[in-house]
């Protein structure tokens, strides 16, 4: 679970942050097509879309409720191996006595001046969601982990793969080898409302699975600073550690929200936790099936929530809408026709009421169709027609999924984009460079122990010469040896 602490004193830090994720409006649930995704299986979702019966909430007890939603919630336990620690007699063992009656001394103590790999343990919660063991739950839940067990609430555990990740949503999959397993069906999260009773489930601080209820407190928070993507539902609901990746769920057991982080001043539960919607880890998840990964969507804008002070010196009646700073050469909302000053109201049907609606608005968009924008521009209404495309830097080297082995090749763990205006100016990289823009690499990769970093340009692969992404992806996917020339 992730705490959120000194929230008011970093202030400016979170706004700055926020401002530069505006820069590309975003599209999560969907990614670029090639004939490599297309192997990958696609996955069916139940997923129920009627409203909650707002009128008849029930009286005495939510047991109905958990018996129907329990079962379909686990326990993750994720082993990870940490490199060379070098611990003195006790350090870091002894535990506080609260602690001590959660987990007694289970850890033990470790010799003096031991050094050597050491196997670390951390509890998160699951929620199945199809009956052939697909699992949800948090990137950070996972992230690192290299062995995974699962426990359902009936005792039964299962060894766990890592189906996908995606961590600007905070969002992973994995998948257990069985059938017939209960789940928690999806309700839509766009009709959750402030006031509904809801319940939460998981396994803080691995007592066991626990349920505590609380309300929507509010829908659409962001600009929290913990994911790059947030739209989160906020509920007063207990969330503690280990209830990261686990339920919220509405008065009828449906799923509307992963459960993600806290905000907090003490590191417990004070009455603000945050999940992320449904609709929205339905659609990464998806993806993540699919193809592996998430591609997001690229409008090609800086924008900006509206001041009472913009909106009068922009003639503007309310101060909803996204204020558009400035428009990338070349990019979609630049051949659209939109300019710098235009006040985008409207995007595919949605209205925007702040910048960052104006990215989860995007965020709904595949990359590749074409889309209405409503705009003002000096007072008067228009509508313009924007071909979404996908978000620069975001194209991933081919990396061997197989369960077969581990891909130990040079680039795997690599993510690559084509090289725009900005890179060039971010990166200093001269007018007549070309090639391949390294926009990530994995800390955990061969290619990271070689050096490569965010930044890089690739201008050659095996004597190659790389024009762009799809170059080194082209150049890469189908290696006949661990060992690749840059």
């Amino acid at each position: 679970m992730k705490t959120i602490f000194n929230q008011f004193r970093n202030r400016t830090a979170i706004t700055a942050l926020a401002g530069a994720l505006a820069v590309g409006a975003t599209a999560l649930a969907w990614s670029h097509d090639s004939g490599k995704d297309s192997e990958r299986a696609s996955i069916n979702i139940p997923m129920d879309e009627n409203s909650i019966p707002r009128d008849s909430l029930p009286h005495g007890s939510y047991a109905p409720i958990v018996k129907k939603v329990a079962p379909g919630v686990v326990q993750i336990e994720a082993t990870s191996t940490t490199r060379n620690p070098s611990m003195e007699e006790g350090h870091g063992q002894d535990l506080e006595p609260l602690w001590q009656q959660f987990f007694g001394n289970q850890f033990g103590r470790m010799p003096r001046g031991h050094a050597g790999p050491m196997r670390q343990h951390a509890l998160g919660s699951g929620v199945i969601v199809t009956k052939d063991g697909y699992i949800l739950t948090n990137n950070h839940v996972v992230d690192g982990a290299s062995e995974l067990k699962i426990t359902l609430n009936d005792g039964r555990e299962f060894a766990a793969k890592v189906v996908g990740r995606d961590a600007k949503s905070d969002i992973a999959v994995v998948k257990i080898d069985a059938t017939n397993l209960p789940i928690v069906p999806l309700a839509d999260s766009d009709k959750v409302e402030v006031g509904d009773v809801v319940l939460a489930v998981g396994n803080p601080f691995g007592v066991g699975q626990t349920v505590t209820k609380g309300i929507v407190s509010a829908t659409g928070r962001g600009g929290m600073g913990i994911e790059a993507y947030e739209d989160f539902i906020q509920t007063d609901a207990a969330i503690n550690p280990g209830n990261s990746g686990g339920a919220l769920v509405d008065i009828d057991g449906r799923l509307i929200g992963i459960n993600t982080a806290i905000l907090s001043r003490s590191g417990g539960s004070q009455g603000v936790g945050f999940a992320i919607p449904s609709d929205s880890a339905r659609n990464v998840m998806q993806n993540l099936v699919a193809y592996g990964h998430v591609t997001r969507g690229y409008l090609g804008v800086m924008i900006q929530n509206i001041t009472p002070a913009l909106a009068q010196e922009f003639k503007l009646k309310d101060n909803s809408g996204a204020l558009v700073g400035d428009v990338v050469p070349d990019g979609p909302a630049a051949s659209a026709g939109l300019k710098e000053g235009d006040v985008v109201r409207e995007f595919n049907g949605k209205k925007i009421i702040d910048s960052r609606h104006l990215q989860m608005a995007v965020a709904d968009t595949k990359p590749g169709d074409t889309v209405p924008v409503e705009i003002l521009r000096n007072g008067d209404s228009m509508t313009l027609k924007v071909a979404v495309k996908q978000i620069p830097g975001t194209e991933e080297v081919a990396e061997n999924n197989s369960d077969k082995g581990t891909d130990t090749g040079t680039l795997n763990g690599v993510g690559v984009g084509d090289i725009g205006q900005q890179d060039r100016s971010q990166f200093n990289i001269p007018k007549n460079v070309k090639g391949a823009l390294i926009t990530q690499v994995d800390p955990s990769s061969v290619a990271a122990e070689v050096g490569l970093k965010p930044g890089d340009v690739i201008e050659d692969i095996n004597h190659h010469p790389v024009n762009g992404a799809d170059d080194a992806v082209r150049l890469t996917e189908h290696a006949k040896d661990k060992h690749t020339l840059l």
